[in-house]
């Protein structure tokens, strides 16, 4: 029980990140956490150096933003620290190519707050031996 206790409170840190992004269609952020210390966090958003503007005109999704996970794994990369054996915290399940990237990563575990439309990313990463956790209730 401990452990769900410590996923609703990460998960609620990583509902809080979401709010930063500037997407308008899906605000989605995510907590990267290894031996219960936060070494990473991420929202969908433009790359570094682009305008903080996620839809075109036609309100589609630029095909550059990047995703919550992905940035929060690309800051790790880019830290002297190591997603090895940690866990994922994330306000939405994983698309495809996030979960190859969390697979790839070393993230051992997944704990998502709601469902993305598309399954085969979830699916992709439980065949990968990786923990997959659905909380959808945070109080």
């Amino acid at each position: 029980m401990k452990t769900l206790k410590y996923d609703k409170a990460y998960l609620r840190i990583a509902l809080e990140w979401s709010k930063l992004s500037y997407c308008k269609r899906k605000q989605v952020g995510a907590i990267i956490v290894k031996d219960r210390m936060i070494i990473s966090d991420g929202y969908n958003g433009t790359p570094s150096g682009f305008e903080n503007c996620c839809e075109d005109e036609n309100d589609k999704t630029k095909w550059y933003v990047l995703h919550a996970e992905a940035n929060a794994i690309l800051k790790v990369a880019r830290s002297t620290q190591s997603c090895d054996g940690a866990t994922l915290y994330i306000t939405l399940s994983p698309c495809k190519e996030c979960s190859k990237l969390i697979h790839q990563s070393g993230i051992k575990r997944v704990v998502y707050h709601q469902y993305y439309k598309d399954t085969e990313g979830v699916e992709f990463l439980q065949k990968a031996g990786v923990e997959v956790v659905c909380v959808s209730d945070l109080d």
